[in-house]
């Protein structure tokens, strides 16, 4: 029996720390992701939020010298991983980073081996939960005062211009609750996460990690720490509502901005 115990211990350690791998392909002689590959990494990056990237290794085909394609790996790696913290995905420091150039078994299809191909591992993170101490009257200061880590607290009318990131002049008073929310609490570290609504292919424009960067700009400009803030898209992957939305309500909520309770 306790060779069982310790059999499926082991099993869940595999489990969560298994390594997977996507592969990103390029054209002929660039190392800039095209659109195609931009689209390919947003996709990927929603459908798996809580990632950890291991390895990135890049390849070239065998046209051009040697000296050639080593570099031109090894730029299509640094294209990758500035994409990455760009998106504020977690890279393991010692990261394993490699360019092969046309050093590898090549295959026949000569667009197969323009790639780059990222190793990361997907951890099972409990997904936190709203707030159940206050109802939606409470003040944005008290309801994070009551908040616990991991608690999700929903700015309420927070608004842009449409489809630009540019915050609507009505919505400064719930920004300067915020700002004094963070100056009351010094300890208290968060991520501003962006939704937008509407779209089924996601964020083709980046709209909602915009949106949740000009709150992060607005705080910074403001004297709070950059070491206390962090910002995340998610884009449409996170509806209230599915879409296409049924009205203009749904949209609205969907359109949203949350703010997640890192530290206290």
């Amino acid at each position: 029996m306790k060779l069982f115990f310790i059999s499926i211990a082991f099993f869940c350690f595999l489990h969560l720390n298994a390594q997977e791998q996507i592969a990103v392909y390029f054209d002929f002689d660039q190392y800039n992701l095209n659109d195609k590959a931009a689209l390919q990494l947003q996709k990927w990056l929603t459908d798996n939020p809580n990632i950890e990237v291991l390895k990135i290794f890049g390849y070239c085909d065998w046209k051009g010298s040697n000296t050639y394609n080593d570099s031109l790996s090894l730029q299509r790696v640094k294209t990758v991983f500035n994409y990455l913290k760009m998106h504020h995905i977690k890279v393991k420091e010692n990261y394993e980073v490699r360019g092969f150039g046309e050093d590898f078994d090549q295959s026949k299809v000569q667009s197969e081996n323009r790639k780059v191909l990222i190793i990361y591992q997907n951890a099972i993170v409990e997904k936190p939960k709203e707030n159940p101490y206050f109802d939606e009257d409470t003040p944005l200061i008290d309801q994070f005062k009551s908040a616990n880590v991991g608690t999700i607290i929903r700015l309420k009318n927070i608004n842009f211009y449409n489809m630009t990131p540019r915050i609507l002049p009505k919505s400064k008073t719930v920004l300067y609750d915020l700002l004094c929310a963070l100056q009351d609490n010094p300890n208290l570290k968060i991520e501003i996460q962006g939704h937008i609504c509407c779209q089924k292919i996601y964020d083709i424009n980046d709209l909602s990690v915009m949106r949740a960067r000009a709150i992060y700009n607005y705080l910074v400009s403001q004297k709070i720490s950059r070491k206390r803030l962090s910002y995340k898209g998610f884009g449409t992957s996170k509806p209230i509502h599915a879409i296409p939305e049924k009205s203009s309500q749904e949209e609205e909520e969907n359109r949203r901005v949350e703010i997640l309770i890192l530290e206290k």
